[in-house]
């Protein structure tokens, strides 16, 4: 089982400005969420997941061991990131060899890495565009490219920098599969997230930050709950839990089939 954990980790870019304060996390099987606002440190605590930033303080340690012990080349074979913007990410002139380069730079064989490639392309619907420059795409497919090339490589640890950006329902839809396909084969998923409706429906566990620390850890009902938690990290309820709580249907409600049973029940 994979298994990450942060201790007293802190990270500044200097010493005036801290991005993150003190963060003690375990994570080992839970879909995860990791919400707050812009400015939060979500993107800071996955770039010190990847190992593309070393702590100011604290260590992390990755089944046991250091990551001081550890490349950041060792670390892709078990560690896959989704950027927040695709463009940052692509370079290949085609769909297929920007997918099939994570495979091929940890050490796939060509054939392994065509085969994933190819699985991979298929679970996000766009096996039909392997042969596109990926610029000519819209930006919601280039994120799913993206996704794509982190699913070819087949990580144990898989981290989505706001995999929901700019899809529509289709999109958020296989992005739903896919992580719920991936907690099936016992891969830790990790996705930082502004969308709390899609965060209600999909996640196990909710990790809020605020201002670089640590405001809440728990399950879904847990954090979105505690109205004061929402608040003070600048965030909403999901639209699914405000709507249950207005009408004041019983129980706390999160997920739309939820509310829809709770509804026929009443009537």
């Amino acid at each position: 089982m994979s298994q990450l954990i942060l201790e007293n980790l802190s990270y500044s870019y200097d010493q005036h400005h801290p991005v993150l304060k003190n963060i003690t996390l375990q994570f080992d099987h839970e879909k995860t969420a990791i919400i707050g606002q812009n400015g939060a440190g979500k993107t800071t605590l996955v770039k010190l997941l990847k190992k593309l930033l070393l702590p100011t303080e604290g260590q992390i340690k990755y089944r046991q061991r250091d990551y001081r012990e550890m490349t950041t080349a060792q670390l892709a074979k078990d560690i896959g990131l989704a950027f927040q913007n695709p463009n940052d990410q692509i370079f290949k002139n085609t769909v297929f060899n920007e997918v099939m380069f994570g495979p091929l730079n940890i050490g796939f064989s060509k054939e392994e890495a065509i085969e994933t490639t190819k699985k991979a392309l298929e679970a996000v619907k766009l096996s039909d565009k392997g042969d596109k420059n990926p610029y000519d795409l819209s930006l919601a497919e280039r994120k799913l490219v993206s996704i794509a090339s982190v699913l070819a490589m087949d990580t144990e640890v898989v981290i989505f920098d706001e995999p929901t950006m700019g899809q529509d329902h289709e999109g958020k839809q296989i992005i739903k599969e896919l992580i719920t396909q991936l907690a099936s084969q016992n891969k830790l998923v990790l996705c930082i997230l502004h969308d709390m409706d899609f965060t209600a429906e999909v996640f196990e566990r909710v990790i809020v930050l605020n201002e670089g620390e640590l405001l809440m850890d728990g399950s879904p009902l847990e954090v979105f709950s505690r109205k004061d938690i929402i608040e003070k990290a600048h965030l909403e309820q999901p639209m699914v839990y405000r709507l249950a709580q207005q009408i004041r249907l019983p129980g706390n409600i999160l997920k739309k089939q939820d509310l829809i049973q709770t509804m026929k029940k009443l009537m």
